[in-house]
């Protein structure tokens, strides 16, 4: 979680009205239709607790008050707690929680404490993106480009082929393109001889990875990366439809796969 900023949170709400609207311009589903068809759950009455972390490098400035945010967005009952750490933990229980999220700088988990199911964020955003990606209305073919293939990146691309879809994948890093080859069964990318793409799903750390060469004329670009993957003046030259935001599509993502 330490990519994240209190800058990159600010107007929370906002952002997840406008990304709701770019996922319904993108598949015909708002993000909780979305939600619903990838994991065949529905919330209930669940009420979620929200643990801060002092951990580390800390409490994110505004992390804690944008999830509560998020999951009331989304329908939600949560609170939280005043206490941090295990003491938030205790809180919560007592305070009759029945779902826990929680972060620290490495893992940012939810955990229903009914079923015992358990998420983590990086897969399960990786998973929610791809699929958004994968229901792209005008999308021209079944091929599509994974750029980062980490934590975020392997399990949206494995759910791509678990799909159907013939993946294209590239990552800087050899040894996970490899694995990710040897894997999944991927197309390994080669920037030497580009072509275009009218669906991509991008999970990097790093700005402006998706280069002219491989976008074609409104083609969808689905990616949590945080900075943007994608420059403006491209993002408008060739008219993408662009579903990017920080937090709260990879959160509701795990709410629903504890349900």
């Amino acid at each position: 979680m330490a990519l994240l900023t209190p800058h990159d949170l600010i107007n929370i709400n906002k952002q997840l009205q406008e990304a709701d609207s770019a996922v319904q311009r993108v598949t015909g589903l708002d993000i909780k239709g979305i939600c619903k068809a990838l994991y065949s759950t529905s919330p209930g009455s669940e009420k979620v607790g929200i643990v801060p972390v002092t951990s580390g490098n800390g409490i994110i400035g505004n992390f804690s008050s944008s999830l509560h945010a998020i999951t009331q967005y989304f329908g939600f009952d949560s609170f939280v707690t005043d206490m941090p750490d295990v003491s938030g933990y205790y809180e919560a229980v007592r305070n009759g929680a029945e779902i826990i999220l929680m972060a620290d700088d490495h893992t940012f988990l939810a955990h229903n404490l009914k079923n015992g199911k358990i998420a983590n964020n990086q897969p399960c955003t990786g998973m929610i993106y791809a699929e958004i990606a994968s229901r792209y209305l005008k999308a021209d073919s079944k091929d599509v480009l994974v750029v980062g293939l980490g934590k975020v990146g392997f399990p949206g691309a494995a759910h791509l082929v678990h799909k159907g879809f013939r993946v294209y994948g590239y990552d800087p890093d050899e040894t996970l393109l490899k694995k990710t080859v040897s894997n999944l069964g991927i197309i390994s990318f080669d920037p030497e001889n580009p072509r275009k793409f009218s669906i991509i799903f991008e999970a990097t750390p790093c700005a402006n990875t998706i280069p002219e060469v491989v976008l074609s004329e409104n083609c969808v670009l689905s990616t949590p990366g945080i900075p943007c993957a994608i420059s403006d003046e491209l993002r408008k030259k060739y008219h993408v439809q662009l579903v990017a935001e920080p937090l709260g599509i990879g959160t509701v993502s795990m709410l629903y796969s504890v349900l």
